[in-house]
């Protein structure tokens, strides 16, 4: 149990990094240049930016390289083995997953930072093994096995709820969700 609570964590962390380092280095250009969709609401809304995708793919990206240093120097082959590929694609489709998500979420008329539960959750999943499936389906064939997936599911909302206080209590978040 313990051994597929840490390979589950160690898949999910240059997902699980892009989106908290988005908030706290965001600003500036919003990627939808603010503009509106037909429906008359933003695309996506100012708190989808250039600097915020940026920053936070690099850091998933930075982290993800770290990880594959650190299993390569210490020979940790008993965790799921990242690749270059795996930790782009695992960051970059955790902030596409987001931006779906806020896509929707201004379809449905709900406002920025207003909780919209499970969608909250798991848009970075979600975003992230989609984009996975698409190009390097093998490799998550391959490290998601079923009970890594069931720990993934529980351990992405509370790892965000948990995310989402402290950056509150620092100010860098408007909400605690």
């Amino acid at each position: 149990m313990l051994s597929t609570l840490l390979s589950a964590f160690w898949i999910m962390v240059p997902a699980y990094v892009p989106n908290p380092v988005a908030a706290l280095c965001g600003g500036g250009t919003p990627i939808d240049f603010d503009r509106n969709h037909s429906d008359g609401r933003r695309l996506l809304g100012d708190g989808k930016t250039y600097r915020g995708l940026a920053c936070g793919v690099l850091a998933g990206i930075t982290v993800g390289a770290l990880q594959i240093w650190l299993a390569g120097t210490r020979g940790w082959t008993f965790l799921p083995q990242h690749t270059a590929a795996s930790i782009v694609i695992l960051s970059l489709g955790a902030l596409l997953g987001d931006m779906g998500k806020s896509f929707v979420k201004r379809r449905l008329g709900k406002k920025r930072g207003e909780a919209w539960p499970i969608a909250d959750q798991y848009d970075l999943v979600i975003g992230a093994f989609i984009l996975m499936l698409i190009f390097d389906p093998s490799w998550l064939l391959a490290n998601i096995t079923f009970p890594v997936l069931v720990i993934i599911l529980i351990l992405t909302p509370i790892l965000h709820r948990v995310v989402n206080i402290i950056g509150y209590l620092y100010g860098v978040k408007k909400e605690p969700w």
